[in-house]
């Protein structure tokens, strides 16, 4: 890919001279869905797929950019100065949003670029693809202009860019996860503090397994709002119940699932009965997947990553029959722990822990399956946990 980039970069804007390329990976979660804009704990890891973004500085205030993702090779150009939060509908909107949430931190850059993306990351996927954008584009800059960021730094940059220019009402998990990866292991992060640690991804002669459904998912104009507005709603409501009970409580995950069922009655409308529901309940399973692990309990781990997927599918309702099929027919077969759906939702992929014995049969029963009740196939990916950012200077 770095080739390729550096290649169409010279081939695009004359030369590669002083360019700088920067990766970052994308993710998968493997448990603690939803949980991330309600204060509560996810346990994603890094991968090795990941997006480049190659730049150099110019030597006025316009921004150039292409990508060896898009169907077009065209070069797309804007000014520093011509950044519109919430109205910028184009690819372009990951970028510049990262341009911006610097910009209102007061780290101005003094000068344009010219850009160049590219990425091995399943469009649509639910892998994480614009938060790897994003912190791509952080970690570029970073080295182009000396900014003074640390990793974390570069994930709450690229959560601003996407709630506040994107428009998508993501947590901080996507954009974490690809700042902060580490090779063979996986995220411990509690969400609400940022307090984290990482866990050795040690499952010996079992395989994470990603299967695609090959339908995208455009978050930003689906239900996922809907669902961050919803669990607000219900907090609003049980934070005064536990207000009168003498307990203060922030967000979802401030409440065990023993707490939530002495006040659930109060959540008279159904909906938000089992958003709320859902986003503790998910909470504390991750808690205990990363006891299971860290155990060596994988039959104990993939139960609970089963338990994720009914309560998605159910309570949250993020699911779709793409996503079932796929989760619903790995968790029938011998030498499968277990399986759900992975991301935002409707669409995108579901994650599997299996027997590295039991791939081929995984990819062959689960793949005839989800052709005859879809209709077109599906893709699977074996994924092992990566590094966070890097970049290259000079001749790249």
């Amino acid at each position: 890919m770095k080739d390729a980039l550096k290649a169409e970069f010279e081939n695009k804007y004359g030369n590669n001279r002083d360019a700088v390329c920067s990766f970052a990976p994308g993710r998968v979660n493997l448990i603690g869905e939803h949980t991330d804009y309600n204060g509560g704990h996810v346990f994603p890891c890094a991968l090795t797929l990941g997006t480049y973004i190659m730049g150099r500085k110019r030597d006025d205030n316009r921004l150039r950019f292409c990508s060896l993702n898009r169907n077009s090779d065209e070069v797309v150009e804007s000014d520093l100065n011509d950044l519109h939060p919430l109205a910028d509908k184009s690819w372009t909107a990951y970028i510049k949003g990262v341009i911006w949430a610097l910009k209102e931190k007061e780290m101005i850059l003094p000068c344009g670029l010219d850009l160049l993306v590219g990425g091995d990351i399943p469009a649509g996927a639910g892998l994480s693809s614009s938060a790897s954008l994003e912190v791509a584009t952080g970690s570029l800059l970073r080295e182009l202009y000396g900014l003074k960021l640390d990793n974390t730094e570069l994930a709450l940059m690229g959560k601003r860019a996407e709630n506040d220019y994107v428009g998508m009402n993501c947590g901080i998990m996507d954009q974490f996860a690809s700042a902060m990866g580490k090779k063979d292991h996986a995220i411990y992060l509690d969400t609400a503090s940022l307090d984290y640690r990482y866990v050795p991804l040690e499952l010996k002669d079992r395989l994470i397994v990603i299967s695609n459904t090959n339908k995208e998912h455009e978050l930003a104009s689906s239900a996922y709002n809907d669902r961050r507005k919803e669990c607000s709603e219900a907090l609003e409501i049980l934070k005064a119940e536990c207000e009168l009970r003498g307990k203060h409580i922030k967000e979802l995950g401030d409440l065990s699932a023993e707490e939530f069922d002495n006040v659930k009655d109060v959540l008279t409308n159904d909906v938000l009965l089992r958003r709320a529901r859902h986003a503790v309940y998910e909470n504390e399973r991750t808690l205990e997947a990363v006891k299971a692990l860290e155990q060596s309990d994988i039959a104990r781990f993939g139960k609970l990553m089963n338990e994720s997927h009914a309560s998605l599918r159910d309570d949250f309702e993020v699911s779709c029959r793409e996503l079932d099929v796929l989760a619903e027919t790995a968790q029938r077969l011998e030498g499968v722990y277990g399986s759900r759906m992975t991301g935002g939702g409707f669409g995108g992929c579901t994650v599997s822990v299996i027997d590295k014995d039991s791939l081929e049969s995984f990819k062959k029963i689960v793949g005839e399956e989800y052709k005859k009740k879809i209709g077109y196939d599906c893709s699977f990916y074996t994924v092992t946990a990566g590094e966070g950012p890097y970049t290259e200077k000079g001749d790249v």
